[in-house]
């Protein structure tokens, strides 16, 4: 029979974990037993707990459950045990604290779409609820694991809470704030510059120009030019690299670009001599 506690005092918690069911063995005859397995199995028991508390039965005790059981069964109905035998009723007070939330899952943009910052929790923080070492051991909560797919746009949506035995929430779900910007690819040709160069040493890069390729949001689009990019190499690595060929990296970049690649990216040199 399923049990169902009721009138538990505010701001209260069980002590102990309490048992959902509790599993009869009876007696009787068959209709009267297939009547109680199909209709009346599902049938609450009831206890309600502010008032056990007051009459001082913290713990229910043999006879006290039997009374109450006894309530679902028919006159005819022989009682031969029950578990459990004892239900504990303990309760105490409520302490708490405030955690952090963390979020639990994926973001996925739709083509040409990115998310441009950071994922943001509202709220991100939560009070919990709860006594002694249990509340002690919980640092933070997590959301359930979600998944946001095909995101065109920035996005407030809805992420529910991982319940923790023992462990009251303030709330139960968070928003989840997503910065989503639409995205296009450009491209430039930049030159290879050379810092620290001797004076009577030119350096030659084949190809002496390589391209840049990046993404970026359609606002920035037009306010980047080739001239914000620098691919430089100082004359020393290239003097130390014992070699003909050099990896390049961009020295200088817009913030606002995301995923810049350079091809070629390893290119040849010589030095020769004015």
């Amino acid at each position: 029979i399923p049990l169902k506690y009721t009138n538990i005092p505010e701001e209260e918690v069980f002590v102990n974990p309490m048992p959902e069911y509790i599993d009869l063995r009876i007696s009787d005859l068959g209709s009267n037993l297939f009547n109680y397995y199909f209709f009346r199995k599902k049938d609450s028991l009831i206890i309600d707990v502010d008032k056990q508390q007051k009459e001082n039965n913290e713990r229910l005790q043999a006879n006290q459950i039997t009374q109450l059981v006894r309530s679902k069964l028919s006159v005819n109905t022989t009682l031969i045990g029950y578990s459990p035998a004892i239900i504990s009723l303990e309760t105490s007070k409520l302490q708490s604290k405030t955690v952090p939330v963390v979020f639990d899952g994926e973001t996925r943009t739709s083509a040409g779409h990115l998310v441009i910052d950071s994922i943001s929790l509202i709220p991100n923080e939560v009070k919990i609820y709860g006594i002694g070492e249990k509340l002690r051991e919980v640092s933070h909560v997590v959301t359930e694991y979600s998944v946001f797919e095909n995101l065109k746009a920035t996005s407030q949506l809805t992420a529910k809470i991982k319940p923790i035995e023992g462990i009251n929430l303030s709330t139960r779900e968070v928003e989840v704030y997503i910065p989503i910007h639409e995205f296009t690819e450009r491209q430039f040709e930049i030159p290879i510059t050379v810092a620290n160069e001797p004076a009577n040493v030119d350096v030659k890069f084949f190809p002496s120009r390589v391209k840049v390729t990046f993404s970026v949001t359609l606002d920035d689009y037009k306010k980047i030019a080739p001239e914000d990019f620098e691919i430089e190499i100082d004359y020393n690595e290239l003097n130390n690299i014992g070699g003909e060929q050099v990896e390049l990296e961009l020295t200088n970049a817009p913030s606002s670009i995301i995923n810049p690649h350079i091809s070629p990216s390893i290119v040849e040199f010589l030095f020769e001599q004015k």
